[in-house]
């Protein structure tokens, strides 16, 4: 295991504001279960001068699809029991049905729902009410390709999943998070906010870039299951020593998600679960980013080394960079860019 560079990693973290320039953000780093750094800078509200810090509550986006899965494997020993529940999600399409494994691993091959939306003239400020998204999921006929063929990034998936876990439950999707997730982990503060037109904390989000300026961006989607948690950066590093604290449970949560998966003929698939398995600059890494107008964020873990990065924004910028940037610095990787390439996924 490296040793973490922590004066290189407390430059980099430095750096963040200036590299990826906009209203506001988080930063963090754990290390062996352990917190190593953290920053915060600019504002949640920059009319009303609020400034941004750990604690602020930020949409995590897509981030929320490993704690749908998380939440499905915790819940149901054997979630292939609700596979037949999918057809009711589903009721007109041709052909074989995808199964709730092949949902969680983007592998359905069904069309993203809010991309219909927009093909049927809707706007990022529309208002799309939780009662919109499961009628336009039905209307599928067809889809890109057969289950577990491909890989194609599909919001409906989550969405399917979500509302499954709840019809078999008892429990509202979250009270159920709350329970069984955030509670357990550590995450005190975090919490299912689904509907982007209420931000918590006062955040705004921003659209724009440093050279025309920023503005207050609007959000009308409901997001429930596929985006819709909201939560501080002491929340999510509560999540990644929660991971670490578990690392040797082979049953443990987070080792079931980030375990390989593979597409049905066998071949190694690059996510599942909702989590993405790269290989950066040799690295083995989980992770996944996440974006809605106006809020961007990434967390990433490479389990041999011990290491998690969380970072959130308020306005649009490549977290991805920013978290993969912070990882270079704290294990003083060196590498071209040639080697920055995600792998296709773990053999």
């Amino acid at each position: 295991m490296a040793t973490i560079d922590l004066p290189a990693l407390e430059r980099a973290l430095n750096l963040l504001p200036s590299r990826f320039r906009g209203p506001g953000g988080v930063a963090g780093v754990v290390r062996d279960g352990e917190i190593v750094a953290t920053r915060s800078w600019g504002f949640a509200d920059m009319e009303l001068r609020i400034p941004m810090t750990e604690k602020t509550r930020l949409p995590i986006c897509s981030i929320s699809k490993q704690f749908t899965c998380a939440l499905l494997l915790d819940l149901f020993e054997d979630p292939a029991s609700l596979d037949p529940q999918v057809r009711h999600f589903l009721p007109h399409l041709n052909g074989p049905l995808p199964t709730v494994e092949q949902l969680c691993h983007n592998q359905s091959g069904l069309r993203d729902y809010w991309a219909l939306s927009v093909l049927q003239g809707a706007f990022p400020e529309t208002e799309f009410r939780r009662e919109d998204a499961l009628p336009l999921i039905a209307r599928a006929k067809t889809g890109h390709f057969p289950p577990g063929k491909l890989y194609s990034y599909n919001n409906a998936n989550f969405r399917i999943l979500a509302e499954l876990i709840e019809r078999n439950s008892g429990k509202t999707f979250g009270e159920l998070l709350q329970e069984r997730l955030f509670t357990p982990a550590g995450m005190s503060t975090a919490v299912l906010m689904p509907d982007a037109r209420q931000p918590l904390d006062n955040v705004i989000g921003y659209e724009g870039n440093d050279e025309i300026g920023f503005l207050p961006a609007r959000n009308g989607v409901y997001w429930y299951g596929d985006s819709g948690i909201s939560a501080a950066l002491t929340d999510l590093l509560a999540w990644e020593c929660h991971i670490d604290a578990t690392r040797n449970d082979v049953g443990g949560l987070y080792n079931r998600l980030s375990a390989p998966v593979t597409y049905s003929d066998g071949s190694p698939a690059a996510y599942g679960y909702g989590l993405r398995r790269d290989v950066w600059g040799g690295v083995r890494i989980t992770g996944h980013g996440g974006g809605i107008r106006g809020f961007s964020s990434y967390r990433l873990h490479a389990a041999d080394e011990r290491l998690s990065i969380v970072v959130m924004f308020n306005h649009d910028t490549s977290t991805f960079s920013a978290a993969t940037f912070l990882m270079e610095a704290a294990l003083g990787m060196t590498i071209t860019p040639s080697e920055n390439v995600k792998s296709a996924g773990w053999d």
